[in-house]
């Protein structure tokens, strides 16, 4: 039977499997193996082999069994399997926190959305959903071996590079008042270590009204870019809020909470666009600098060291280069064997970061 390669856009996941499709294989005991559909590949095991033949072609939801006879039933990954599974130079959002932030973000079809980082795309990937073919995403990385995770597991996930994706490499708050015209912007998403130093590029790009979310991994990050807002005045009060996920066991009578969950991963803050020359309403109450200590209140304020706010200082561990180009190619690689196209995205990332290193060399 002849194979087709697996098409491109919404229809790569319809259908039977395909020569290039992620197929999520799942054994009598539970456990979860995915899979890129090649032609003659084969899924090795300590139970037996499974041929590829044998999935490509078959209806999605199909059960095959191996050369043991052990039985699989194959599925495609949905977005939280893929997020979950996919090559990750960072640490994802996960799909909770993903879930809050279209939500509480009003994250709507036509959108025209701005995020910074990347990371590793998972953001991404359910921001270019939400948005649809009539909105647009725009993100921004500073660091080229994070986009080419992002970009490899972008096109994986939608069988090539959407549309209304565009991908920045370059400081946030330097290179979106270059690319966006003032109050373009319907939203802003960031997770990144030190959002409050991108206040005023927000608040150019963010038209009146527009929502502001910022992803952000500990409470010391958290006080320092509310307060930063608040003493700008150019936004409504932010809300901080958490969420956590707790699954359950359920067998006949016998049902309990599970013993593990996903709990804490980050705080998410949201707030709005003022119009120009409005004056924000504060709240009722200030905080008063004599209620805290003196290196506490440097934590929000100008004195403070820079330094400070590194990976290391706020318990992340560092992401050595070797390991984010071997994330990257694996992600670029999974692309490809899926039949995107994703060359001419990473040519003009890499060229704009060279052209950027000869300019400082300058």
């Amino acid at each position: 039977m002849p194979q087709t390669p697996a098409p491109t856009g919404a229809d790569h996941r319809r259908g039977p499997f395909r020569v290039g499709d992620r197929v999520q294989i799942t054994d009598e005991k539970r456990r979860i193996n995915t899979l890129t559909l090649q032609t003659g590949g084969q899924f090795h095991s300590h139970v037996g082999v499974l041929d590829h033949d044998v999935l490509i072609g078959a209806d999605e939801g199909s059960v095959v069994e191996n050369n043991e006879g052990v039985r699989y039933q194959a599925l495609r990954p949905l977005l939280k399997d893929f997020v979950l599974s996919m090559p990750r130079g960072a640490a994802v959002v996960y799909p909770k926190d993903a879930g809050q932030i279209l939500t509480m973000g009003d994250i709507y079809p036509g959108a025209r959305v701005v995020e910074a980082g990347v990371g590793s795309g998972a953001l991404t990937i359910s921001l270019l959903r939400a948005v649809g073919d009539g909105g647009s995403v725009h993100s921004f990385e500073r660091r080229q071996e994070f986009a080419d995770v992002a970009t490899g597991n972008v096109a994986t996930m939608f069988g090539a590079v959407p549309p209304a994706w565009k991908l920045s490499i370059g400081d946030f708050q330097e290179q979106v008042l270059n690319e966006k015209e003032p109050s373009s912007v319907d939203r802003v998403v960031l997770d990144m270590l030190a959002p409050w130093e991108c206040l005023d590029a927000v608040a150019t790009v963010l038209a009146p009204g527009g929502v502001w979310v910022n992803y952000i991994a500990t409470v010391t990050q958290l006080s320092r870019v509310v307060e930063a807002i608040r003493a700008d005045g150019r936004f409504t009060e932010p809300d901080s809020f958490e969420s956590m996920v707790r699954g359950w066991h359920v067998d006949g009578l016998a049902v309990r909470p599970d013993h593990r969950m996903v709990a804490h991963t980050g705080f998410l803050m949201t707030t709005r666009r003022l119009s120009d020359g409005a004056v924000g309403i504060p709240k009722a109450r200030r905080v008063k600098e004599t209620e805290f200590a003196p290196e506490d209140v440097s934590a929000w304020t100008a004195d403070h060291d820079e330094a400070a706010w590194g990976h290391e200082n706020l318990g992340e561990r560092g992401l050595s280069p070797k390991k984010l180009r071997k994330a990257g190619r694996e992600a670029l690689k999974t692309a490809r064997a899926g039949g995107a196209e994703v060359e001419a995205l990473v040519v003009e990332t890499t060229a704009q970061s060279a052209a950027e290193k000869g300019g400082e060399e300058e």
